[in-house]
């Protein structure tokens, strides 16, 4: 008879396989859409305490570029891409084909296309899921914010604890090539 931590190490392990083929959809299309071929470095799927999310990216005072898309459809959730404002900033000047450095805020026009990179990548993800799955998953509008983690994480947060102690987290570390 398997115990219920071995259902459980089961369960994550094709959560976490599922997971990883959304991630490697998501990474190519982000690669169409920027037009360079992307490099994974490291990928890892984890389930962490909530109270731990900040500390993925610096910790709550650390000044962070958030996108948000929300899931609705056979199962509801968020999805964030959370990164350093540098990252954020040169992710921008390949959207928009500027040379390395030119971005040096975000204004409207930088958010709209972090925001599609967002639309892309968590549409990609979501689709890899639902076909691996069999089930419809839908991403709200994207919202681009730029604030300390703790922020632009607190509200999903609140939620995902009503329900959980729990997250499940993707930390993917990429380069263009």
């Amino acid at each position: 008879m398997v115990n219920q931590a071995q259902r459980l190490s089961k369960e994550f392990t094709a959560c976490a396989g599922l997971v990883s083929e959304g991630s490697a959809n998501a990474i190519s299309g982000m690669a169409e859409m920027l037009g360079k071929d992307i490099t994974v470095t490291s990928l890892r799927v984890a389930q962490i305490s909530v109270g731990q999310a900040a500390s993925l990216v610096g910790g709550y005072e650390a000044l962070s570029v958030g996108i948000y898309l929300g899931v609705s459809g056979s199962a509801s959730g968020h999805m964030f891409m959370i990164y350093p404002p540098a990252t954020a900033l040169g992710l921008v000047d390949m959207l928009m084909g500027e040379p390395p450095g030119t971005t040096v805020s975000l204004d409207e026009m930088e958010e709209s296309a972090l925001a599609e990179l967002g639309n892309v990548t968590g549409s990609f993800f979501l689709n890899a899921l639902a076909d691996a799955t069999g089930s419809t998953f839908m991403p709200s509008p994207p919202a681009v914010m730029m604030d300390m983690a703790g922020a632009i994480l607190d509200v999903a947060l609140g939620d995902i604890m009503e329900v959980s102690d729990d997250a499940l987290i993707v930390e993917t570390n990429f380069g263009t090539v």
